[in-house]
């Protein structure tokens, strides 16, 4: 290449940074499912600077009592308080064209529907907009969220290449000594939820309610400059869990982990009472404000994931996806 071909790749270079940068697709890699093509998170550039400051080694060894991270989560649940008054509606038409919301999805499609900005944030899909994969096939697991997802076929894959948290186990995920140990070595997906998502999610599984509980904590956030900083953010935030019982799958651990802004994580009541039977892709609850996580942890060696959702998970990008997209087939466990 001479001097003239490089100045030319350099200023096309150049070009494409302007207009990532004014697109605001300056979030995480990932590949949309559907299209397979490479994308970059909308985000707003402040919110991606101040993510910058908060999650690096400088800031985790000089703010050791994580006053900074504290105090932005307290602005940012103000803000959330906020976002349930009737004022709030101002904010959704906007929100809409930046992040290029798709509303046909969605019922009611119309913005003028939504009495406030936390109305709008629970939105519910249309039906038939999410199709669940395999509906009567309880041997295939499903996607849980509109979300970007890792998959894992061991938690200490999934710490090596994707959560970094010093202390991120299952049992401290969970709080429990006993329920943990069952999941330590088996898989695990990671869904990560953005503002602009649908914020309810579904079960992966057909199965029985074994178990329920609900944690108190905090509201960092969960976007992967967080998850692959030092500092164990899943097993600090609020979050609520289920236990299902699979034919299928054995045991699945379900977590629901609230983010900044989020100020419920909820599972629904039907879902909270042990012995009640969820189908695959039934709603289990929904977050309310910002951003969100949700972990979905199985038995060693129950799934399989799928090849194309390993492939890129090894290489750390996420996987752009919807609701009852496949997610996995179940395997067979020999009961010697």
């Amino acid at each position: 290449m001479g001097i003239l071909g490089f100045l030319h790749a350099f200023a096309d270079y150049l070009l494409s940074l302007v207009k990532i940068v004014q697109n605001r697709e300056v979030g995480w890699r990932t590949i949309n499912r559907k299209t397979g093509r490479e994308i970059r998170e909308q985000q707003p550039l402040l919110k991606k600077l101040k993510l910058f400051l908060l999650f690096n080694p400088l800031t985790e060894w000089i703010d050791t009592t994580h006053f900074m991270r504290l105090h932005l989560h307290k602005k940012n649940y103000e803000s959330g308080i906020r976002e349930g008054t009737p004022a709030s509606k101002n904010q959704i038409k906007s929100f809409v064209n930046f992040y290029h919301i798709n509303m046909n999805d969605f019922e009611p499609s119309e913005i003028n529907a939504y009495n406030t900005f936390e109305d709008f944030f629970v939105r519910a899909h249309k039906p038939g907009s999410r199709p669940i994969h395999a509906k009567n096939d309880p041997a295939k697991a499903v996607v849980v969220a509109d979300s970007r997802v890792v998959v894992y076929e061991t938690v200490a894959e999934s710490k090596k290449i994707w959560i970094k948290g010093n202390d991120f186990t299952i049992t401290n995920l969970v709080m429990d000594k006993q329920l943990g140990p069952l999941f330590d070595d088996g898989s695990v997906a990671s869904f990560r939820l953005s503002p602009q998502d649908y914020h309810r999610y579904h079960s992966p599984v057909s199965g029985k309610i074994k178990l329920f509980r609900s944690l108190p904590g905090n509201y960092y956030q969960v976007d992967p400059l967080a998850l692959r900083s030092g500092l164990d953010i899943l097993s600090n935030n609020a979050r609520d869990y289920v236990l299902i019982e699979s034919e299928q799958f054995g045991d699945v651990l379900f977590v629901a982990i609230g983010a900044t802004d989020v100020g419920t994580v909820m599972i629904h009541d039907k879902w909270q009472k042990p012995g009640n039977y969820i189908n695959k892709g039934d709603e289990l609850g929904l977050f309310q404000f910002g951003g969100s996580s949700i972990i979905v942890a199985f038995q060693k060696g129950h799934i399989e994931f799928d090849k194309d959702l390993l492939d890129v998970s090894k290489a750390a990008i996420a996987m752009d996806v919807e609701i009852g997209m496949s997610l996995g087939k179940a395997v067979k466990v020999s009961k010697s």
